[in-house]
């Protein structure tokens, strides 16, 4: 099997509040979008989507174990970047030989974001 690109999408109840927070709080660009379904870019091959539940036939999680973990090139710049935009992150942490701050999005789904180099 070869893998060219990689999507997750997350079902939401609260789909308008999910798609402001990656939108306007992360700035993630949208690749594409309707009434009920948001495509946004993490990088050239990988994607995260969010569906409008209610058009759906798979219903929300409701933040219960999910975590998206997003390598970053610095930390201190993306907690930053993400209070600027009113979004409110953990302290920094250590995490396995990396630093991590970690956010929920409105869905409650939980959002880690980390630097550095993790050990193996």
């Amino acid at each position: 099997m070869k893998i060219k690109a990689a999507n997750t999408i997350l079902y939401c109840k609260k789909w308008p509040e999910t798609v402001a927070f990656y939108r306007d709080g992360l700035k993630l660009l949208v690749i594409s979008s309707n009434e009920w379904f948001v495509e946004f870019k993490l990088n050239e091959m990988s994607r995260l989507s969010v569906a409008d539940e209610t058009r759906t036939s798979i219903k929300s999680g409701d933040g219960r174990g999910i975590t998206i973990s997003l390598q970053v090139s610095d930390i201190e710049q993306t907690r930053a970047e993400l209070m600027d935009a009113g979004i409110t992150p953990t302290p920094i942490k250590e995490v396995w030989g990396s630093k991590a701050i970690y956010v929920r999005d409105p869905e409650g789904n939980r959002l880690e974001f980390w630097a550095g180099r993790a050990r193996a």
